[in-house]
C-alpha cells in the first residue's frame, strides 16, 4: 500500500520540492500551505506521516503539532531554519518524531521520512479493532471520550495509563510483552532495564482494581508480560 504523507509549508517552493522527491520514491503527497489547512485535511484524511514546518502564519508548526498529538499517533517530522538545540527540543517535546533544520539535503530527508515510516509501521503490528466502546467483566473503556468506568464508577487515567489499558483490552486473551506494550505506546526502543511499564501497570492498578496486590482485570503472566 502506497504511504500517504501530509506536506505542511507556507513556502510554496520547498513544498514542491520535497513532494517531487517523496513522489519518485513512490509516496503519495497532499500539500498544505498552513497549519489550519493541515488540521482540516486530518478531519477527513488518514495519512501515514506528516512533514511539517514550524514557521507557519497564524497557527505555528509547534501549536499544530501539539494538537494533532492529541488525537493521531502518526510520525510527524519538523522542518525549521532555526538550528539551535533549544529549539529542537521544543520541536521534539511537542510530539514530533524528528526534526530537519533548514537547508537540507532533500535525500537526507527521504531517508528519515523512510526511517519513520519503519518504525511506525514496526511498533503498530498489534492488533487491533474499530470498537468504540471495550468491554471486560465491570470494566468499561470508551476509546472516542478516553474514559473508563468500573460498575459505573468513573476512574481517571492519565494519557499514557489509557493508552496502556486500552491495548490491553483490545487484545483481551493475549499476553502482551512488556517490550511490546513499550514499543506500541511510546514508539520507541525498549530497553531491558527501563521500568517504565510496570510502573504504569501498577497506577492503574491502583485506579480500577478492588485490590491492587491481587488483581483481577490486569493479569501478570511472570517472565513474559501482562494480560487482561
Amino acid at each position: 500500500m502506497i504511504s500517504k504523507i501530509l506536506v505542511v509549508d507556507d513556502d510554496e517552493k520547498i513544498k514542491k520540492l520535497i513532494s517531487i522527491y517523496l513522489e519518485n520514491e513512490g509516496f503519495s503527497t497532499t500539500l498544505a500551505d498552513d497549519a489550519e489547512e493541515a488540521l482540516e485535511l486530518l478531519k477527513d484524511e488518514d495519512f501515514d506521516l506528516i512533514i511539517l514546518d514550524v514557521m507557519l502564519p497564524k497557527i505555528d508548526g509547534i501549536e499544530a503539532c501539539i494538537m494533532i498529538r492529541e488525537e493521531r499517533t502518526l510520525p510527524i517530522i519538523m522542518l525549521s531554519a532555526k538550528s539551535e538545540d533549544l529549539d529542537k527540543i521544543q520541536g521534539l517535546s511537542s510530539g514530533a518524531d524528528d526534526y530537519l533544520t533548514k537547508p537540507f539535503n532533500p535525500l537526507e530527508l527521504i531517508a528519515r521520512v523512510k526511517s519513520q515510516l519503519r518504525r511506525y509501521k514496526k511498533y503498530n503490528n498489534i492488533q487491533k479493532n474499530d470498537e468504540v466502546v471495550l468491554v471486560f467483566g465491570d470494566l468499561q473503556v470508551n476509546t472516542e471520550t478516553r474514559q473508563v468506568w468500573i460498575r459505573k464508577n468513573e476512574k481517571r487515567l492519565t494519557p499514557k495509563e489509557f493508552e496502556i489499558l486500552e491495548l490491553l483490552v483490545r487484545n483481551k486473551g493475549i499476553v502482551l510483552s512488556v517490550s511490546k506494550i513499550y514499543e506500541a505506546i511510546w514508539k520507541e526502543d525498549f530497553l531491558k532495564s527501563d521500568n517504565t511499564v510496570m510502573v504504569h501497570i501498577t497506577n492503574i492498578r491502583e485506579k480500577i482494581e478492588d485490590d491492587p496486590k491481587h488483581p483481577i482485570y490486569i493479569k501478570t503472566v511472570w517472565g513474559i508480560g501482562y494480560k487482561v
